[in-house]
């Protein structure tokens, strides 16, 4: 059979020409371990998955064997266990997916094998837990490299926004690896350089998603109060916020100068934002978002403690 000279065997091309085909073929996929089989571990799993992060490589633990059962089947080739130390062993990141009020104990019990790889990634979704407290559950005489992510709801169909704070020892390379696996499901990360900044992003978009399908279940319902039906009230609000918050992403307006844009003087839309004004929505949203804050903050006292 003949072959061009550049890739004869003798040649400096194929030589080059096989190491570029190993690379493009070789597993480099970090091994990703996430404790908790949750909706947000889901989302960042599936992203993950989809976008071909190596399958051999992605691994879950969860305790709860119909969940776990659902996970194995929609995700071939991703390891599952039951076993936390099992999953976390080996990995090069841990993604921390359990719920607050169990994260001490999750924690405390991984400490042992976590200690094996000081340099081990971990990455928090836990809301309201501080890195001080995990670092402590962790009981280790060096500080794990830690960074805390508040994702929000978004994220399982790939359009979420997350906040991100890294503690000192988290390398630059270890943050662009945080970033290039919640890319796979946000549109949107904020670094913050105080870890404080976190409980804010939980005000504002973390705990955001329910702020706005509160507006819309009552947009609904206010459509069908003046005569649209339920099917039409639905459609025509879900639309209308879809393309409000389209147009607000890609027009150099600020969000004061498309409102205003909107609002003909003595129109329709006027009339409906005097009332909005005069019900004092500004401080209801500005009450919301600290009322949120807030509670973020009291939940890293509640569940922070020894």
């Amino acid at each position: 059979m003949y072959y061009p000279y550049f890739l004869s065997l003798y040649s400096p091309f194929y030589t080059l020409f096989i190491i570029i085909l190993m690379t493009s073929t070789s597993d480099s996929s970090p091994v990703i371990a996430f404790i908790g089989g949750g909706n947000m571990a889901e989302a960042i799993l599936g992203g993950l998955y989809a976008q071909g992060h190596a399958h051999t490589s992605l691994r879950f633990s969860e305790p709860l064997d119909a969940r776990l059962q659902y996970m194995t089947k929609k995700y071939p080739g991703v390891m599952a266990t039951n076993d936390n130390d099992q999953c976390v062993d080996g990995a090069d990141i841990v993604i921390l997916a359990v719920k607050p009020q169990v994260l001490r104990t999750v924690v405390s019990d991984l400490s042992a094998t976590l200690h094996k790889n000081p340099k081990i990634l971990i990455i928090s979704i836990a809301a309201g837990i501080e890195s001080e407290a995990i670092l402590r559950w962790l009981n280790a005489d060096y500080q794990a490299p830690l960074v805390r992510i508040m994702p929000n709801t978004p994220a399982l169909i790939g359009e979420g926004a997350v906040g991100l704070f890294a503690n000192k020892v988290v390398t630059q390379e270890q943050k662009e690896l945080t970033e290039r696996l919640l890319r796979s499901v946000s549109k949107e990360l904020a670094w913050v350089e105080t870890e404080a900044l976190i409980d804010a992003i939980t005000g504002v978009s973390g705990s955001g998603p329910a702020y706005f399908f509160l507006m819309m279940e009552a947009m609904e319902n206010a459509g069908i109060a003046v005569g649209l039906t339920p099917e039409d009230a639905k459609a025509l609000t879900l639309q209308t916020c879809l393309g409000a918050a389209r147009m607000a992403q890609e027009s150099e307006d600020d969000l004061a100068t498309l409102r205003r844009k909107v609002t003909s003087p003595h129109g329709t839309t006027e009339a409906a934002i005097k009332s909005m004004e005069a019900a004092n929505i500004r401080q209801v949203i500005h009450d919301a978002v600290v009322a949120a804050t807030d509670r973020s903050k009291e939940l890293a006292e509640e569940l922070g403690r020894e």
